[in-house]
């Protein structure tokens, strides 16, 4: 090889070795740039306390002709309830889920009262304590409005519609005075059911959110077996609760993946 070319072949080889460190360089202080993988997808888990009211309790000898009222319309105890769901995150501003919800049993008391006394052929008078319990599964699909985050917190309104499937067990009609009553089996129905939603959601990470809400819940109907007085007679009708409403109070764990 001539002195001319082994010249031109080191210097080429010092060009590149030159070159290799700025092309390691350059790739070492390109920006990295990180991309969020976790979607609008959400689940939910929620427990909360029901307070429960009805409209009415209905049965065919209600409107027999005898002075006939209720002491006590008819009211429950508090009760718990459970609840999870799945929902997507549409963006800052909406958001859907839809939800399962079971209602743990609640006492149920009623009492009226009768006088049948200057009705032809008629001199009983006496009360009816009216003894049930009653449950529900709730099954809801809701959309909510996201009012703004302020603080990382996040009010919010909303509504739902969907099915509940009303139990009403261990019906029991107790009249002290003349020392009889009667009872009905278990029955359950499904109905209509609605509801309105508002409370807050407070941000605990990126993922999880914490939220403090507050539902008006109507859960329809509801109907025991068909009812027996004591002595084993039978009118072949059951007991209505008429329109069922609730006013719940709930805390829950929103989780986006």
């Amino acid at each position: 090889m001539s002195t001319f070319n082994k010249y031109a072949a080191l210097s080429a080889a010092l060009l590149c070795l030159g070159a290799a460190p700025a092309q390691a360089a350059d790739i070492q202080e390109s920006p990295i740039v990180e991309i969020q993988q976790f979607g609008g997808w959400y689940l939910r888990g929620d427990i909360g306390m029901s307070n429960q009211q009805l409209d009415k309790l209905d049965y065919f000898r209600f409107s027999e002709p005898e002075v006939f009222g209720f002491r006590n319309d008819g009211e429950f105890d508090a009760g718990i309830t459970g609840q999870i769901g799945v929902g997507y995150q549409f963006n800052d501003w909406l958001r859907a889920d839809v939800t399962a919800q079971y209602r743990g049993k609640t006492k149920f008391d009623a009492q009226d009262y009768y006088d049948s006394d200057g009705i032809p052929g008629g001199d009983d008078n006496g009360t009816n304590d009216y003894r049930a319990k009653k449950s529900e599964w709730l099954f809801l699909a809701n959309a909510y409005a996201d009012l703004g985050t302020y603080a990382g917190i996040t009010p919010y309104v909303g509504a739902g519609i969907g099915a509940s499937r009303n139990t009403i067990s261990g019906f029991r009609d107790v009249n002290v005075v003349r020392n009889g009553g009667g009872y009905a089996g278990t029955e359950s129905e499904w109905n209509l059911a609605w509801a309105l939603h508002a409370g807050v959601g407070i941000k605990a990470t990126d993922r999880m959110t914490i939220d403090l809400g507050y539902s008006y819940v109507d859960l329809g109907d509801a109907r025991t077996g068909t009812f027996y007085n004591d002595s084993g007679a039978t009118g072949n009708q059951s007991v209505k609760f008429k329109d069922i409403t609730s006013h719940d109070f709930k805390l829950g764990v929103r989780y986006a993946f």
